[in-house]
């Protein structure tokens, strides 16, 4: 079973400060997959910072997703 994101925030350095259904609080670095496919894009810092919460995890706008259980196992 994996955990709801219930918010997310830009932070600098590609970085993403996450809170989890179970109110547990997580930093995300976006740097090691910006060289990844689709994620190239989200070196524009103007559409990394569009995440938003989306169903149970996170989207840009450019409709890049994040599985949540990522964001949670990877996330310090």
């Amino acid at each position: 079973m994996y955990l709801s994101v219930i918010s997310v925030k830009p932070l600098d350095d590609y970085k993403l400060s996450l809170e989890f259904e179970n109110k547990e609080r997580k930093v995300f670095d976006i740097k090691p997959y910006l060289e990844i496919g689709k994620f190239k894009e989200l070196k524009d810092e103007k559409l990394f910072r569009t995440v938003k919460v989306k169903f149970d995890s996170i989207e840009w706008d450019n409709m890049l997703d994040l599985d949540p259980e990522l964001l949670y196992q990877k996330g310090v």
